[in-house]
This record gives C-alpha cells, sequence and structure tokens, in this order.
C-alpha cells in the first residue's frame, strides 16, 4: 500500500481559478430568464445480446427514455445566480423475465438471485445550484460531469450524473480549468443514488469510498494540437492521474495525419480497501485521414497486476481501445486495433457514416495475486497464463440533415466478442443495439 501521494486536488484548482480579468461574462447580461435554455432528448433502444457460453440467446431490452434540462441564465451583478434542473423518464417497451438484465432497465431479483421481470418505469428529478463570478463558475447539486477521470456513462438509454460540487475557469483563451468532489452517483438505469464505487474492484464487506475528488486543465492554445493533465482521488481506494496528447497535421486539403497518446497512472492510498495497486496504462494511436476515409491504428498496454479501473457505469477510460463490450484493461494486457470510418458524404449522402473496428487482445492472468481483495476473485485464473480474446464491431448512423426530423439519428450497432479458454472475465457474445436519438430545443 502507497500512502506517500496524498494530495486534495480540489484545493489546488481552487487556488489556480482566480479570475484573470475583470470583466463581466457577456452571458450573464442575459439574465436568469433571459439567458435560459430547455431542452428535451428522446432516446429509444433497444438491445439483444446473446450470450453464447450461457445458452442465454435472448437476453433483449427496448425502452424509451426522455431527458428533459432546463438550464437557467444568471442574475445580473458581479456574482450572478442561476438554476440548472432535469427530469429522466425511462419507459419500458419489451424486457420480460427471462429476457431481461441487458443494463437498459432496472429489474427485480428473483428469489434465487437470478434476475427477474424488469420495471415498467423508473425516473429522477433533480437539480444543481450555479454562481458565476467573472470567468469562474460554481455548480452544487446533481452533475453532468465529463472528463477523464468522472465522466457519467452515456452509453444506455438515460444518462448517469453525480451528486456534489464542481468549479470551472475559462479566463486563459484555450485553457479551462476544473476541479470537484462528488459522492453519490445516480446509475443511468436506476432512480436513485448509491455511493461511488469502481467497474471491476470487489469491496469484500459494506465499506465504501466517500467521495471522488478530482482537478485538471485541458489546454487547446495552439492549432491543431490539444493536450490535457488530471488528478483524481478516490478516497481510501486510489489516486489516479491522466495524460493526453493530440495532435493533427494536414498534409493537404485532403490528407491529414493524427498521432494521441491517453496515459494513465494509477495507484492504492488511505486504507486501500481494494489491496494493492500500482498501475501505468496507456494507449497510443495513429490515424490516416484522406478525403471522407479515416484508417486508425491503435497499440494499447496495461502494466500492472490488476486491471485499469475505474468509475462504474461511467465513461472515464479515455483509451482507445474501449470497444462496445469489452475495454480491453486487463492485468498485463497488450491489445491492438484496426479501425476504418467512412463518411458518405463523398458520395453524396450526407449524414451518413460508418465504422468498422477489430481489436484483439492478450494476457496473462497467473500473474493476477490471487489474495488481492478487490480483484483476486474475479481475474485470477491458473489457466490463463495466454489468455487471448477479440472483438469486432461496426456501427452504422444517419443524422437526418433538414426539415422536421433534422437532428434526429438512428444508429445501428453490432458487436462479436470472443475468448480463448483462459480467458473467463466476458463472455462470448452477439449483439445488436438500435438507437434512435431525437434532440429538441424548446428554447
Amino acid at each position: 500500500m502507497n500512502t506517500a501521494l496524498r494530495f486534495t486536488p480540489l484545493f489546488v484548482a481552487l487556488s489556480a481559478t482566480i479570475p484573470f480579468n475583470a470583466q463581466a461574462n457577456e452571458g450573464q447580461a442575459e439574465g436568469f430568464i433571459g439567458g435560459s435554455s430547455l431542452n428535451v432528448h428522446a432516446r429509444n433502444y433497444y438491445l439483444n445480446r446473446n450470450q453464447l457460453d450461457r445458452g442465454v440467446h435472448d437476453n433483449r431490452e427496448w425502452g424509451q427514455g426522455f431527458l428533459g434540462k432546463f438550464e437557467s441564465g444568471y442574475t445580473p451583478g458581479t456574482v450572478g445566480f442561476g438554476l440548472d434542473v432535469h427530469g429522466m423518464l425511462g419507459l419500458k417497451l419489451d424486457g420480460g423475465a427471462g429476457t431481461s438484465a441487458t443494463s437498459i432497465l432496472p429489474i427485480n431479483t428473483q428469489g434465487d438471485g437470478e434476475p427477474g421481470k424488469a420495471h415498467d418505469s423508473f425516473s429522477t428529478a433533480d437539480a444543481a445550484v450555479k454562481l458565476k463570478a467573472f470567468d469562474t463558475e460554481l455548480k452544487a447539486g446533481d452533475l453532468f460531469l465529463s472528463n477523464p477521470v468522472i465522466a457519467g456513462g452515456e452509453s444506455r438509454m438515460l444518462p448517469q450524473t453525480f451528486r456534489g460540487v464542481s468549479l470551472s475557469n475559462n479566463s486563459v483563451e484555450g485553457l479551462m480549468l476544473e476541479a470537484g468532489q462528488a459522492s453519490f452517483t445516480k446509475p443511468y438505469n436506476q432512480s436513485g443514488q448509491r455511493r461511488i464505487d469502481t467497474s471491476y474492484g470487489a469491496l469484500p464487506d459494506d465499506r465504501q469510498s466517500r467521495h471522488l475528488n478530482w482537478a485538471g486543465m485541458a489546454w487547446s492554445g495552439v492549432p491543431n494540437l490539444a493536450l490535457s493533465l488530471y488528478a483524481s482521488e478516490l478516497k481510501d481506494i486510489w489516486n489516479q492521474y491522466y495524460f493526453d496528447l493530440d495532435y493533427t497535421y494536414k498534409v493537404n486539403e485532403l490528407v491529414s495525419l493524427n498521432p494521441g497518446l491517453h496515459y494513465y497512472h494509477t495507484q492504492d492510498t488511505g486504507q486501500a480497501l481494494l489491496g494493492n495497486i500500482d498501475n501505468n496504462t496507456y494507449s497510443l494511436h495513429f490515424s490516416v485521414n484522406v478525403d471522407y476515409n479515416s484508417l486508425t491504428a491503435v497499440y494499447q498496454r496495461v502494466n500492472g497486476n490488476t486491471p485499469f479501473d475505474y468509475i462504474n457505469q461511467g465513461d472515464s477510460i479515455y483509451l482507445d481501445n474501449s470497444q462496445i463490450y469489452s475495454d480491453f484493461n486487463g492485468p498485463n494486457e497488450r491489445s491492438w486495433k484496426l479501425k476504418y470510418a467512412y463518411d458518405f458524404t463523398g458520395l453524396g449522402i450526407p449524414g451518413l457514416t460508418s465504422i468498422v473496428s477489430y481489436s484483439r487482445g492478450e494476457l496473462d492472468l497467473t500473474k493476477v495475486d490471487p489474495n488481492s481483495v478487490g480483484y483476486g476473485k474475479h481475474w485470477y485464473n491458473p489457466e490463463g497464463e495466454n489468455a487471448r480474446h477479440w472483438e469486432r464491431d461496426i456501427d452504422l448512423q444517419y443524422v437526418f440533415q433538414q426539415g422536421t426530423l433534422k437532428d434526429l439519428s438512428v444508429l445501428l450497432r453490432w458487436a462479436s466478442h470472443r475468448g480463448s479458454q483462459g480467458y473467463s472475465q466476458i463472455d462470448d457474445v452477439d449483439e445488436y443495439r438500435v438507437i434512435v436519438d431525437y434532440p429538441l430545443n424548446i428554447f
């Protein structure tokens, strides 16, 4: 257990967000009502998953979700006050006992512990108050967060939110500073809140992390170059640090090259509720873009005898080989990917895009400590010395460009995953999803 590195990133970032200028924010002058907006997002989501090695060939759920967001402007004055309110409603269209539990809808548990019938509906309504002074904004309440160390999951019918406080500053052009603390999360398939937990770690008893602190910066001050740096502390579990660099070099009007790096370092802290963690994970990508075509090669590596872990149900895994079904983030895993994307605007069909990718990973699960408090039970495998798995993904999406249905999108998504006998962490699966999104701006 490493307790040498202790920090409070929230207070580090607080000191960094002192405004650099004394000019009032232009948008603040619009007022509480004049600067407000109301948006409704309707998402229809169908998921059919065949778990081949379990003999489950009809695991399906279908639902309709609605997310309404009201975001006020700010009251006049040096310090402006505002309020954000959102409501969510999820409706079951299909998902009976024996076919549910794809993670779209909340489910009842049967007496034998097996998943039962999905709920007919679930809903939530939450709010956040906000203050703005110059270029610094403070929010407290239920938050939509999106950064490399804490990001709400957006891959299901309704989004994930977090309860806490966040602070951001944009005083310097091209530089965004942010910090915050979150203690609870509302999962994307539940109505209520629960303590923040992790995707892969299993706590041995009822102990929980109390909160997650984070601080970071994102910089894009040079054309075609972007970098970010973040640090977080999941209390009594880990400290996590993140760095990325992305650059686009334009060869000419038709050709561009895009190299990039994502890097995480994670180590245990405090009471180390999930045991010893010392993990370095990175992914490298290189894309060649020619006219409406894009070809990307990825190499990803996990150095450590625990998996690269992140917030449960979240999207805070900014790694290039995080796919639809597998993240290729197992202990000591090495993986690669090839991805081809095409924009059908080149054939006179604007709004139609496609992506095809193939990923393959290799890992040695015998090196996992079988006595690891958080990871030994689910990851150690004495037969996993040469464990391998692969995933194939296909996306086809169309976004309406004009008319009454403008901005409505239809996404067809197929995924297949297979693993060797020594790879037992994720099932052999064939699945497809149909996702229809319709964003509406009321005012």
